[in-house]
């Protein structure tokens, strides 16, 4: 019972909880960020190549001619794909960018709830009470 107990308080932990949160947000995130790459940034991109993209941009290593990387491979070629690596350094530098926007966004904002002046402190009951004295004698 003791095993349950340890493992009960280890997955209860904020920073256990707060990491599977994240790992599902940045999964899904993940996905956004796909199709904002495969769906609007890169048709822009393959009307400027005159081509699809670059994800079928390979080279093999036989000096035959394929008709696109899935032929390559499956005829068993051994093959540089350094299409499908630009494409990923593409969603990566766009997934830190957004990234790095949030980020910067999530510190303005604590920047400026710590910048809010707190209100003033309550003076002490002594303060309070010569104050009550000093306004009774004005009057």
């Amino acid at each position: 019972m003791g095993f349950m107990k340890e493992f009960k308080e280890f997955a209860m932990k904020g920073n256990v909880v707060d990491l599977a949160v994240g790992v599902i947000i940045g999964g899904a995130f993940g996905k956004i960020v796909g199709s904002l790459v495969n769906d609007v940034i890169m048709p822009p991109v393959s009307l400027l190549l005159g081509e699809k993209g670059f994800t079928d941009k390979f080279i093999t290593f036989d000096n035959v001619k394929y008709e696109s990387l899935a032929k390559a491979k499956e005829a068993g070629v051994a093959v540089l794909a350094w299409g499908s690596f630009v494409q990923t350094v593409i969603d990566f530098a766009i997934l830190a960018f957004v990234i790095f926007l949030m980020v910067k966004a999530i510190n303005n904002l604590k920047k400026k709830e710590e910048a809010a002046p707190a209100a003033p402190a309550e003076p002490p009951a002594q303060e309070k009470l010569l104050a009550e004295i000093r306004d009774l004698l004005k009057k």
